[in-house]
């Protein structure tokens, strides 16, 4: 059996039943400071990722400490 057939996608009724399960628990006053505080950690969220992917300039900086002290090191 397969369970595509079976879970599916949620369709226009059930995307409306959650929506307003939603306003119920957290009222209508609470839902923009929600989405502003959703939007401000997942822009943090891929901040931090795309800083993660960078090569960090602190270590290219050491290394080039590194071979210059090699080189005076070398000529004495």
């Amino acid at each position: 059996m397969h369970t595509l057939g079976f879970m599916g996608m949620p369709g226009q009724m059930e995307i409306i039943l959650i929506i307003f399960i939603i306003l119920l628990l957290f009222g209508a006053k609470k839902l923009p400071e929600l989405s502003r505080s959703l939007g401000k950690s997942l822009g943090e969220f891929k901040k931090g990722q795309k800083e993660g992917t960078e090569p960090d300039r602190d270590d290219e900086e050491d290394q080039k400490e590194i071979e210059s002290s090699d080189e005076a090191e070398k000529s004495e």
